[in-house]
């Protein structure tokens, strides 16, 4: 192996000791931390006024996403957002879901919290979120809540015209090779701090893309990338010196001996990594050192390693092959060690059920997704995003069915993580936060205060036709 590749596992192995990762609860009872680090305006309308940004039917022709904003303030946009990162979510924010049981968080990302990924001669983001990341990372550890790295928002923009991509734009550039790599050195450089920093010790999975554009002919490459992405997270863990299944029974099982140079050396040499997962790790390595630098844990970079400390890999996450369609790359062909999936269904964006209740419980009492998706490899999976919202006028007597049905039929697989832990309460959101806010779902009596708990356990045996949908094993 060339001795840049060998430098490159070098760093690697001179870092501290390796954290103790989190592990998924057996069954996932979990909220999306929505516009804490990520902001999508719709969701706290009165409060993005209020710092400055404005409201306009077409998202791209006002400030109303992060680009438009850090490009219309540059000199204030860094306090503005810090203001709105401590309110958002903090300690009485964690407090509240461990009352009502939660155990699992999805935190939506910006490329952008990795700074040196942003070209600032034409891409305009808030600066600091890093800081803010730990924080939070350590109030979830702390109250024993698991969370997901999830890459929400794509270098080059993921979706059309989406204000959760950060910015609102037609001109979607992610599915190039050289936003493919950019997001690869983030998925890198986020391994790393996974492992090696302790606030990170919550995290226990990183997600690749949200919401890939649905139709697959409009997302060339996307399948490399999702194998690249797998590739990059393994070769960093088996550089920090963390087994990974198959690599030991491909090149020989890894050495257990505690001198790093020996066991590093060990793993250049058998283990003929991609030439791109080698060039995303090589410019991984500057950038991890300078956040380290700038948050003041460089210290975490030059702990010996522990050789009795248990040693985790992280989970990959990918949305699930039924998520695309035209004939998609399946992500379980990407697996290497754990990985899980991700699925979201609204119904309120139509195409799922007719705009009825009937309708609407017909469907998710007979919903086999997880089914089908076990069929094609993509097990276990959860639905990373789901809400109570309906295309008609819910009484609050429905919305106890829709959410005991909905969580009934996610629950046939790992679980749920419910879009979002809070929305604004103002004049302006009006009562968006009826059936968007997991709290005030709970705080109505739409959602149990215990999660693993329903008002009606029975609520779908009216609507369950002959086929009955048996429960994945776990």
């Amino acid at each position: 192996m060339p001795s840049t590749h060998l430098n490159i596992l070098l760093f690697f192995a001179a870092l501290s000791a390796v954290v103790v990762k989190a592990a998924f609860p057996s069954k996932i009872f979990g909220v999306n931390l929505g516009s804490w680090l990520l902001i999508e305006p719709w969701m706290l309308p009165q409060e993005w006024l209020d710092m400055g940004g404005e409201q306009c039917s077409d998202c791209s022709r006002c400030i109303a996403s992060e680009f438009e904003f850090a490009k219309a303030f540059p000199n204030t946009v860094d306090d503005i957002f810090n203001d709105h990162w401590n309110s958002w979510f903090n300690q009485a924010d964690v407090d509240d879901l461990v009352s009502v049981g939660i155990n699992t968080v999805r935190v939506p990302l910006g490329y952008w919290i990795v700074e040196d990924l942003v070209d600032r001669s034409e891409e305009f983001y808030p600066r600091g979120g890093m800081k803010q990341l730990r924080r939070g990372l350590q109030q979830l550890q702390n109250a024993g809540i698991v969370a997901i790295l999830d890459h929400h928002a794509l270098p080059g923009v993921q979706d059309p015209q989406q204000q959760f991509t950060g910015r609102c734009t037609t001109d979607v550039q992610f599915y190039t090779p050289h936003n493919y790599h950019r997001a690869l050195v983030w998925a890198a450089v986020m391994t790393t701090l996974s492992h090696l920093d302790p606030t990170f010790g919550s995290v226990t999975a990183i997600e690749a893309v949200n919401e890939p554009i649905m139709d697959a002919n409009q997302t060339p490459g996307y399948g490399g990338y999702q194998k690249h992405f797998v590739e990059v997270i393994r070769a960093v863990e088996l550089a920090l010196g963390i087994s990974v299944p198959g690599f030991e029974d491909e090149f020989g099982r890894l050495p257990s001996s505690t001198n790093f140079t020996e066991s590093i050396r060990a793993v250049a040499n058998q283990v003929d990594f991609d030439d791109e997962v080698i060039s995303v790790i090589q410019e991984a390595v500057p950038m991890t050192l300078r956040i380290a630098d700038q948050l003041g844990i460089s210290a975490i970079l030059n702990f010996s390693r522990n050789p009795n400390a248990r040693r985790e890999l992280l989970s990959t996450n990918f949305m699930d092959i039924n998520w695309q369609h035209n004939n998609p790359s399946n992500p379980a062909d990407a697996a290497i060690g754990p990985q899980v999936y991700d699925n979201h269904l609204y119904y309120s964006f139509g195409g799922v059920a007719d705009a009825n209740p009937q309708a609407y419980m017909e469907s998710i009492c007979n919903l086999d997704r997880v089914e089908r998706d076990a069929q094609l490899g993509n097990s276990p999976l959860f639905f990373g995003e789901w809400g109570l919202p309906t295309q008609f006028q819910a009484t609050d007597s429905f919305l106890r069915q829709w959410a005991d049905a909905q969580k009934l039929a996610y629950s046939k697989g790992k679980g749920w993580i419910f879009w979002n832990f809070k929305i604004e309460i103002s004049n302006r959101a009006g009562d968006l936060a009826r059936q968007w806010s997991y709290m005030e779902g709970v705080r109505r009596g739409y959602l149990t205060r215990d999660p693993s708990r329903f008002n009606d356990p029975n609520v779908c045996d009216n609507f369950v036709n002959k086929f009955a949908y048996a429960e994945l094993e776990e």
